[in-house]
């Protein structure tokens, strides 16, 4: 998986007035969890909108006061009116502990439905996943090649020896489905 690298300064004061104050300064507040005591710091928002604002998923190196920790981007919060980037929560990462992670699905082939008049419908943009940290995938491929108007690829289709899903297996990721163009043209050669 690929690495986002990122350098933060350390925060000494923690709080909503301070919290503020880095904001009218286009810095966002930051905690890395984890570890032996969480660290608070902060980063300039212009350094993480490459990180926030992308469909990739990435393992980020954080550097503060010298220091390097591996971490994952596990949840940020934003504005509600502004949409404003307010806080953003990092997970040190451990090579030899599981990580869990949402990782974009990638679709691949074209279908043999598709290619008849169906119209694929992707359900699932997301899975959470579980694996070592040298085990996680940049993203989870799914081969649409075989599947045939009416077919659907579940959770369950995907085989992987590495990556646990942590999601329902029948969970219906991408289907082929029928448009209405498909269907009459059925009925009008069933009629013949």
């Amino acid at each position: 998986m690929k690495t986002f690298e990122l350098k933060g300064q350390l925060r000494s004061d923690i709080g909503t007035k301070s919290a503020r104050q880095l904001r009218r300064e286009d810095q966002v507040p930051c905690v890395l969890y984890g570890g032996e005591q969480p660290l608070h710091f902060s980063v300039e928002t212009r350094d993480v909108k490459d990180l926030v604002y992308t469909p990739h998923v990435y393992f980020v190196q954080v550097e503060v006061d010298g220091k390097s920790f591996k971490a994952v981007l596990k949840d940020l919060q934003f504005h509600p009116v502004t949409d404003r980037l307010l806080h953003l929560d990092f997970q040190q990462v451990f090579e030899e502990k599981l990580v869990r992670m949402a990782v974009p699905v990638e679709i691949i082939g074209n279908s043999i439905g598709v290619r008849n008049g169906g119209k694929l419908a992707v359900n699932t943009r997301k899975l959470m996943v579980a694996a070592l940290p040298k085990d996680m995938p940049d993203t989870v491929a799914i081969d649409i090649s075989m599947l045939e108007i009416g077919d659907s690829f579940r959770i369950r289709d995907i085989k992987s020896d590495t990556v646990e899903f942590l999601e329902n297996s029948a969970i219906v990721v991408a289907a082929v489905r029928m448009t209405r163009s498909a269907r009459s043209a059925q009925a009008a050669a069933a009629e013949a």
